[in-house]
């Protein structure tokens, strides 16, 4: 699959007006930053990046062409109106591709709905870790399978794939309890009635 790619054009003046200008033509308001230079002021086709934003999250590499040029970056931050849910603003950075980056990934549970130990009831306690290392080896998401899990063994970060690959430093506590596996509360409630039903029994017959 080729790269990502994405059409920026320069945006002149800022403030409530120009960008209320903006959304009326579909754009959206956005900055392209890198480090050790000057923030550079875009905007950008909504519908462009929505299609764009949909397969490349905040952790593939987009290639963004401001005024012929390419700029490899990531989509680090996006704005969202509380209430309207719409994109108020973008923050692109621009990639050193021979530097680390930190970066933020999302957890992927493999097979959460094929855990072999029925019933119960998987509790996710961390959804993203942070990580960091070169711009080429970001991955989609830090995944673990869960199918084998049980109720005495919990998932810890220490577990996912991203712990064990060489390129990449993960900057969450190794010992940060990703997940759990519990029993259902009916079940813990029935046996509970059962004991109590068991004893009222026993002591009926003395």
């Amino acid at each position: 699959m080729g790269a990502l790619k994405l059409k920026l054009e320069p945006r002149t003046g800022i403030g409530s007006r120009k960008v209320n200008k903006l959304r009326a033509q579909n754009l959206l308001p956005a900055v392209l930053y890198k480090k050790g230079e000057e923030t550079k002021e875009v905007q950008v086709s909504e519908s462009d990046f929505l299609r764009v934003y949909k397969e490349a999250g905040t952790t593939s590499i987009v290639e963004l062409d401001l005024d012929g040029k390419i700029h490899p970056s990531i989509i680090k931050e996006v704005q969202i109106h509380p209430v309207k849910n719409k994109i108020l603003h973008i923050d692109f950075q621009e990639l050193i591709m021979d530097e680390a980056i930190r970066v933020t990934i999302p957890i992927n549970l493999i097979n959460r709905d094929s855990i072999r130990l029925q019933p119960s009831v998987l509790i996710q306690m961390v959804d993203e870790i942070e990580i960091e290392c070169l711009p080429m080896d970001i991955p989609a998401a830090a995944s673990v399978d869960v199918a084998d899990m049980t109720f005495a063994e919990p998932i810890y970060v220490r577990d996912l794939d991203v712990a064990k690959d060489e390129k990449i430093t993960v900057l969450t506590d190794l010992d940060t309890v990703v997940c759990t596996l519990t029993e259902p509360a009916a079940t813990v409630e029935e046996e509970g009635e059962g004991e109590e039903a068991a004893v009222e029994a026993d002591e009926t017959e003395e």
